[in-house]
């Protein structure tokens, strides 16, 4: 019988923010991050985390606003992906990891990318699932957003499509996906996701991230000078289905970076829901090959 790591749920208080998180394998040094995506929390990675600590140390934060870690009111609390790096960073100090393989997705990917540029020595490998960081992959899709963020006027944001609902959630899991897939994916993750989204000024949070989203859009060219200067080791996996995230974005990826390698699944936004398996199975050896490469190069 295949061994699995015990997942452990704990929480510090980081930056002035209580933050959630899961973690699993033995505490070290060198680690794998997870940052999960929007709106859901490190409960993403719940089949990921037993198989992957079996082989390192794993830690995957709940982002504040999302999960369990504390989500202050938008009037208290300045959500930007930069601050929220920085809570996160801080988070990983008082853990004890100075090294570490980092997967992002979705909004997680700006918090991810501000953690890489401005600590590059610390990622020994980057791992990227339907997170977009060219703007190959911002299709139409994406017209009312840079409307909205060019001029954020009501009428503008009147504009925008209405995610910020329970029927919304599910889209988010759900858009684009053919029937056989769509029934793979366990209902209650967007059950668990609105019932946090909908305690009150939880829905303002979100919409903060949204917004912030502009800025990140405006590093693409500092990115790009990080994937030249500093090629770090990347997998990019990919749910094909994915109405937000264009599948050229792996192309993008490809023509930056020398030690690369892509997986495209017939999946959706939220891959993990219906790959958990794979991608867990793939993980363990670009773990093991970065973590390798880095000893090497020592």
């Amino acid at each position: 019988m295949k061994r699995a790591a015990k997942t452990r749920h704990r929480d510090r208080q980081v930056e002035g923010l209580r933050v959630r998180y899961r973690e699993a394998g033995t505490p070290s040094s060198t680690a794998v991050v997870l940052l999960h995506g929007a709106p859901s929390s490190s409960y993403s990675f719940r089949e990921v985390l037993p198989v992957l600590g079996e082989h390192a140390y794993v830690v995957a934060p709940d982002i504040p606003g999302f999960g369990f870690s504390e989500a202050p009111p938008v009037a208290e609390y300045a959500y930007t992906y930069e601050g929220l790096s920085r809570v996160i960073e801080a988070l990983l100090d008082e853990l004890g990891v100075t090294r570490y393989v980092l997967f992002v997705t979705d909004y997680s990917t700006p918090v991810g990318y501000f953690l890489a540029t401005r600590r590059p020595e610390r990622v020994l490998g980057l791992v990227v699932q339907n997170g977009n960081a060219h703007d190959a992959g911002l299709g139409p899709a994406w017209d009312s957003a840079r409307r909205f963020w060019a001029d954020p006027t009501e009428e503008n944001r009147a504009a925008l499509p209405q995610w910020l609902t329970f029927e919304g959630t599910r889209d988010t899991y759900l858009a684009g996906l053919p029937a056989e897939v769509a029934e793979l994916h366990p209902p209650e993750s967007w059950h668990l996701d609105w019932e946090r989204l909908s305690r009150p000024g939880n829905t303002e949070v979100y919409f903060q991230f949204f917004y912030d989203y502009r800025k990140h859009v405006a590093r693409f060219g500092e990115i790009a000078d990080y994937h030249a200067r500093w090629q770090p080791p990347c997998m990019v996996l990919w749910g094909r289905h994915d109405p937000a995230f264009d599948i050229a974005e792996v192309l993008a990826y490809h023509q930056a970076l020398a030690t690369f390698e892509a997986h495209i699944f017939d999946g959706g936004h939220f891959l993990l829901e219906t790959h958990a398996a794979e991608v867990a199975d793939l993980l363990v050896t670009f773990t093991r090959d970065a973590i390798e490469r880095a000893r090497v190069a020592v």
